[in-house]
């Protein structure tokens, strides 16, 4: 750890009692409010609990965001609530300031890794979702209903200037890069909200586990698409396989924006043609 800013950036450290680690929130992962980016909290937890976890691989992350996190020292407490034979599930709660910030939840397993024939969203740990106790004999049951973006290749695709983003550091750390520029960065937004997208780390680290749950959360809002911004509340994310090296194929959509609010669903399938993680958030409506 320390070659790449995630890496840096994510460190805990283990601090008095078992469970409790310190970690120091940056300003180089804030999202397009200033404050520091949800996805990039979740991903601290997760860091912290699989140093406690029987398992190695988290498979599902949520987080309820009770505060803004700023950048500065942050307390991670971290408990494991139970352990089967498959999956153990686990809670993480930062704090700063004496305040918990967000309260997390996860459950760790044991994911494969795609191999040849596994096909887009063949993820080694479909099927094991039968109960901490259940074994995952049903690993071998593929269906098949996604695909991944059908994307011009990276070289061919344009992305939005760094500048753009305005508040939101994230933008340096993180390159996307689409078919074609979005509406709201033209000034017109497209009425649609719902984008696809590469994306890689900046600085060439690859992407793995416990990036995922950041990278889900890293790009513009679909609802720039509606002239309008939006701040996380909750937020899930689904870890299916191991990413392969490269590019990761994103797409982003949102469905219903009502009651001031909308959610946000997000797929990440990586150079293989796998996918490798979902999210979905609800959010807060803000102004543009």
């Amino acid at each position: 750890m320390g070659d790449f800013a995630f890496d840096e950036d994510s460190r805990v450290v283990a601090a008095g009692s078992s469970g409790e680690f310190a970690a120091e929130l940056t300003s180089r992962w804030d999202g397009t409010a200033g404050a520091v980016n949800g996805g990039y909290m979740l991903a601290i937890c997760a860091r912290a609990l699989a140093l406690g976890m029987p398992f190695p691989d988290p498979v599902v992350v949520s987080g309820f965001f009770l505060r803004p996190g700023t950048a500065g020292p942050a307390a991670v407490s971290t408990s494991v609530i139970r352990s089967g034979r498959s999956t153990a599930f686990g809670e993480a709660a930062p704090t700063q300031d004496g305040k918990d910030v967000v309260r997390v939840t996860a459950a760790f397993a044991r994911l494969g890794r795609a191999g040849p024939g596994a096909g887009p969203g063949a993820g080694p740990g479909a099927g094991a979702g039968a109960g901490a106790d259940a074994g995952t004999g049903q690993d071998g049951l593929v269906f098949l209903d996604g695909t991944p973006p059908a994307l011009p290749p990276p070289a061919e695709c344009v992305g939005v200037p760094v500048g753009s983003f305005g508040l939101a550091s994230i933008a340096e750390r993180i390159e996307f890069r689409s078919a074609e520029l979005p509406g709201w960065f033209l000034g017109r937004p497209s009425g649609r909200p719902a984008s696809e997208f590469w994306m890689r780390f900046a600085d060439g680290r690859e992407a793995d586990l416990l990036s995922l749950p950041l990278l889900v959360d890293s790009t513009a809002p679909s609802v720039l698409e509606l002239g309008a911004g939006s701040a996380t509340i909750q937020l899930t994310v689904h870890l299916r396989a191991h990413p392969a090296p490269g590019w990761l194929a994103c797409r982003a959509t949102t469905r219903f924006v009502s009651n001031g609010y909308h959610e946000e669903d997000f797929e990440v399938w990586d150079s293989a043609g796998t996918l490798v993680a979902q999210s979905r958030q609800l959010a807060l409506i803000l102004p543009s």
